[in-house]
């Protein structure tokens, strides 16, 4: 059921069985005596040729590595004899003859593996794009209905105050009761606002993401004390669900440095880089969303067994995955901890329907 393809030291192929000639679509007397790399996107060629060159040297049995999506680690890219690609899983063996080495490459066509895992994926960021809409209605409400509310009573209650200051008929109890009241109206006044914005910031809404980015170290910075150095390019046009993850992965990063890192300093970097993610699906090069947070803090030990409370870096790259993207994590014990995620982009910003920042 599964192709098999094997070449020479050379890298030309020997054996080409029917079920290649199905995959494929090249018979095999089109293929024997070609090159291995002719069944292969033309990008993807230099790396795999170094691949069976370096498992010739070690003769160890591997799989074959390729791009993401294959919902085991790495899929590789295949091409058909009418230019068309397409996934696959692919492992390699070796076995000494007299005359030399032959490598036999077994190969099976995972596209509907991948489509799956994609199908997934869709419906995970339609669900997060519900979560986020049910937020920030919420906070909106939160926003316009209860803290104007409570703002109109703290008028009725300082209203009060000074009325029955101008009569004198306020005793000292009344006096400092109406002034606890006023303070404690203040007090959830200032907790509603900071829930709705740690709910959905509206800012993010309705000026964008750069200016929610901003608006969110500087919060960051005057609620810890920890100076927060911001480096991102105000043109950046972003839409949604990629503004939101953006938004999330970096204040999740942040909340992290607030709690463990015990830092002296904090930087966040936000940045468009022309080509430098594998398009989902393909691997083919794509404009990205690049951001790092990084600290000057405590650092941890990455090898360290993970507490079970502890799933900030486990919702971090979460978020990623659903865009298709990476988040790599770098720290060492007194070495500070930085965190960068990469996020593809659609090949037209406009396409998202966002808003842009």
């Amino acid at each position: 059921m599964d192709a098999i393809v094997s070449i020479d030291e050379a890298g030309r192929i020997v054996m080409y069985n029917r079920a290649a000639e199905q995959t494929f679509g090249w018979s095999a007397g089109e293929m024997l005596g070609q090159p291995l790399e002719r069944l292969m996107p033309e990008r993807f060629r230099a790396g795999h040729a170094s691949h069976v060159r370096q498992f010739a040297s070690t003769g160890v049995t591997a799989r074959l590595k390729g791009s993401k999506g294959g919902g085991e680690g790495v899929v590789l890219w295949g091409r058909r004899a009418d230019g068309s690609e397409f996934p696959m899983d692919a492992s390699i063996s070796q076995i000494d003859t007299d005359h030399g080495k032959l490598f036999s490459v077994i190969i099976r066509d995972v596209t509907d593996r991948v489509k799956a895992r994609q199908d997934l994926a869709r419906f995970a960021t339609e669900a997060a794009a519900i979560r986020e809409q049910e937020k920030s209605r919420v906070a909106r409400e939160l926003h316009d209905e209860l803290a104007q509310s409570l703002t109109a009573l703290k008028m009725d209650a300082v209203w009060v105050r000074q009325h029955l200051a101008a009569a004198g008929t306020a005793s000292p109890a009344l006096s400092a009761k109406i002034e606890g009241m006023l303070a404690l109206l203040d007090d959830s006044v200032a907790a509603t606002r900071r829930i709705a914005a740690d709910l959905r910031p509206l800012v993010l809404d309705d000026l964008g993401l750069a200016p929610a980015i901003e608006w969110l170290v500087q919060s960051f910075s005057q609620r810890h004390g920890v100076p927060c150095h911001l480096d991102i390019d105000e043109s950046l046009a972003l839409g949604e669900p990629h503004a939101t993850a953006v938004f999330r992965i970096v204040q999740e990063s942040l909340n992290n440095v607030a709690k463990h890192a015990h830092a002296h300093q904090a930087w966040v970097r936000v940045v468009r880089e022309a080509g430098g993610c594998g398009a989902p699906g393909s691997g083919k090069p794509v404009d990205c969303i690049v951001l790092q947070v990084r600290d000057d803090g405590a650092g941890f030990d990455q090898a360290a067994a993970r507490q079970p409370q502890s799933l900030g870096l486990i919702g971090l790259r979460e978020r990623a995955h659903l865009l298709e993207g990476q988040v790599r994590i770098d720290s060492a014990p007194g070495a500070g901890t930085t965190v960068e995620a990469r996020l593809p982009l659609p090949a037209d910003p406009a396409s998202e329907g966002g808003v842009r920042s």
